[in-house]
């Protein structure tokens, strides 16, 4: 019998559009045999909609009319569907989600907690993961306990910097020397990120990560191969073969992700003691933050060998150029195969915490 899969899409958050288009890869890949999917979109401004018309209207928001019925998951109705239309509502049993959800409100254990509130078992990381590896400084200090090597690092919340921002710019400034990245705390797809050069720059770059979040994370330049593996599974994770990146601008922000055509390399064209270190580093820092289900993990690989965590990804992104799904591809998981077994560890999950 097939299972319901719920597709949840778009959002409130910085990163709305990209998810429309990782949704639409989702929808569109998975094995129909197993699956009967059920896609609601998510406004920008907060509200559900059921979606069932053709998904290439679904990137720039096509999707949305007049027509759609409102839909919302109930708690205690043991993974539920509300569909409401025309004054009467339906209702569909929800057997597993998949929040195709980029940024805030998806990557952060939002809708992680809510599907659990729900009953409903959630394709990824849980709400304490989640919400873990969105914030930069948690995650960062959660790696320093861990020993995996990361850049050096600072981070402050708004307030404390508006009373004395020369002392944390001074601060970053011996400590972490330049160039530094000045990045929003809690933010997605390299949005509010700022490559500083000079202490004069500081200032503005760190407004600009305060309009995305309340607090900054501050990190020391390091040069060296931007590379990327992905971790698949609960307890017992297995990780892919490494790519690396060669962004088309200074660093590999949200232009060069998803407007330019920055170059990979699958497999990336290291030795393979390097890419064990990597493989290795991703499954101790994946195990270190909890996670379950999925992450992309990016490094930072030196040229004399010496491997950088840069962050995880709980939410990747699945669009035709996103790493993720091709860094499973490349080592042998077609994608229809990869979402299958998403939604599995998800269910196995769920009932491993249920029955506990």
């Amino acid at each position: 019998m097939k299972k319901n899969a719920l597709i949840i899409f778009g959002g409130v958050s910085s990163e709305h559009d990209i998810s429309l288009i990782s949704a639409k890869s989702v929808i569109d890949n998975i094995p129909k045999d197993k699956y009967d999917v059920t896609p609601v979109g998510i406004t920008k401004e907060g509200e559900w909609f059921l979606y069932d018309g053709e998904t290439e209207k679904m990137p720039g928001d096509k999707w949305i009319n007049p027509d759609l019925e409102r839909a919302a998951l109930l708690p205690g109705t043991g993974g539920t569907l509300v569909i409401y239309g025309s004054g009467k509502t339906k209702t569909k049993k929800i057997d597993v989600c998949f929040p195709v959800l980029h940024g805030r409100n998806g990557e952060d254990g939002a809708i992680q907690g809510y599907l659990d509130i729900c009953g409903v078992p959630c394709v990824g990381c849980d709400l304490l993961s989640s919400a873990m590896c969105m914030d930069k400084s948690v995650t960062n200090s959660i790696m320093d306990i861990s020993g995996v090597k990361q850049a050096k690092w600072l981070s402050c919340d708004i307030d404390t910097y508006l009373k004395e921002p020369a002392k944390f710019i001074d601060r970053c400034s011996e400590y972490l020397g330049f160039p530094i990245f000045v990045k929003p705390a809690n933010a997605g797809s390299s949005v509010g990120i700022t490559k500083v050069k000079t202490r004069e720059d500081m200032e503005p770059a760190l407004r600009k990560a305060f309009e995305e979040d309340s607090k900054a994370v501050c990190e020391e330049t390091i040069t060296g191969h931007e590379v990327e593996t992905a971790v698949l599974g609960n307890s017992d994770p297995e990780v892919s073969c490494v790519g690396e990146i060669r962004p088309s601008n200074e660093f590999y922000d949200f232009k060069a992700k998803y407007e330019d055509d920055s170059g990979l390399d699958i497999p990336a064209h290291l030795p393979e003691e390097i890419t064990d270190k990597i493989r290795s580093a991703a499954v101790r820092a994946y195990k270190a933050l909890g996670c379950s289900g999925m992450a992309r993990c990016d490094f930072f690989a030196k040229d004399n060998g010496e491997v950088y965590l840069n962050e995880l990804n709980t939410i990747p992104g699945f669009t035709s150029i996103s790493m993720y799904p091709k860094l499973w591809e490349e080592s042998g998981l077609k994608f229809p195969d990869l979402l299958d077994r998403l939604m599995v560890l998800a269910q196995e999950k769920y009932k491993e915490k249920k029955y506990r």
